[in-house]
């Protein structure tokens, strides 16, 4: 099976400090939010499309269904949780801020442009140039610099003191969260069979979001490169810890670590998390593009990657689900 984490199989371990910190912990988003996220980010957000995928395809044992997130505005899942933060709170005159890999940063831009807002974004060295070019083709001023995403959101957050915008971060937040989770409520609109669903995790806000929608009426599967453990990480130690940070799926998985907010969710709701190799999500990209011509990032494809690779083999009779989250790369690194 590879490195996976069980998270019932690890819960004779949990300690007395993680149960205090679990008591301590701030109210979890639940359905009632997702849905008033969903009403109100409506008018904004694409309810993107359901692709039913035969096996065969892909040579595993089950059939599945790709929740098609690629192709919402901006090319990912990330404008949900954008609009859902906008649009719950004042914006200052000054605008909005964010750090982002590159996703959230364009699609708090996208957001920002369409309600009429000023918007700045910084987002490290390593964010490839298809993403930055996307985030300045909406109008927000962008800041590159460090070489990580933890250190652009330090800069954000020394910006953000200097010009008191609004801070819409990228995943450790209630309104952001609740946005990311309508893709959860869409999926089990289109697919209620669903026993498990696989999603890609990076700082944690669309399995966050996800897992609240769910809370265990199906199985969601946290799927992390090798290169960036973090939610992997943050569940066996009990608590968010630094985790590396490489690998190809970087500029959108790659959090050092998990959100405060989404982690108490995901140790009840989260019921496995699998790594899996660079080659596999290379592998799950190539396949996305030979067998229907979608375009998926590699952190896009890293949730088809643990079918496509057996790091997750479903059960006898399951159902699964798997979001497809991102298409921001360069179409000729996955069609040439």
């Amino acid at each position: 099976m590879g490195l996976q984490f069980d998270r019932i199989a690890m819960e004779k371990e949990a300690t007395c400090d993680s149960e205090q910190r679990m008591a301590a912990s701030p109210t979890m988003i639940d359905r009632h939010a997702i849905i008033a996220a969903a009403s109100r980010i409506s008018q904004y957000v694409r309810h993107t499309p359901l692709l039913r995928a035969s096996g065969g395809d892909f040579s595993i044992d089950c059939s599945f269904a790709l929740k098609l997130e690629l192709l919402q505005h901006t090319g990912s899942f990330k404008p949900r949780g954008a609009f859902n933060r906008l649009l719950t709170v004042p914006v200052p005159a000054a605008g909005v801020i964010a750090a982002s890999g590159g996703n959230h940063g364009a699609a708090v831009a996208y957001a920002a442009r369409s309600l009429g807002l000023a918007a700045e974004i910084f987002v490290p060295a390593m964010t490839p140039a298809a993403k930055t070019t996307r985030i300045a083709s909406y109008g927000a001023r962008v800041v590159q610099g460090g070489e990580t995403y933890a250190e652009a959101l330090a800069a954000s957050h020394a910006r953000q003191a200097e010009i008191g915008a609004l801070e819409v971060h990228a995943y450790d937040h209630d309104d952001v969260l609740a946005g990311q989770g309508t893709v959860g409520r869409e999926l089990e609109q289109d697919a209620p069979d669903l026993t498990h669903v696989l999603v890609a995790a990076g700082g944690g806000g669309l399995i966050g979001g996800m897992a609240a929608w769910y809370a265990g009426s199906a199985a969601v599967i946290s799927v992390e490169p090798e290169g960036c453990p973090a939610l992997h990480a943050a569940l066996r130690a009990g608590q968010p810890v630094d985790a590396p940070v490489g690998g190809v799926a970087a500029d959108s998985l790659g959090a050092r670590q998990v959100g405060a907010r989404m982690f108490p969710i995901a140790q009840r709701f989260v019921s496995s998390a699998v790594l899996v190799p660079d080659a596999a999500i290379l592998a799950a990209q190539r396949l996305l593009w030979d067998r229907f011509r979608l375009v998926a990032e590699p952190g896009g494809a890293t949730a088809l990657a643990a079918l496509v690779s057996d790091r997750f083999q479903p059960p006898a009779g399951a159902h699964v689900g798997v979001v497809v989250c991102g298409a921001n790369t360069d179409p000729g690194k996955v069609a040439g």
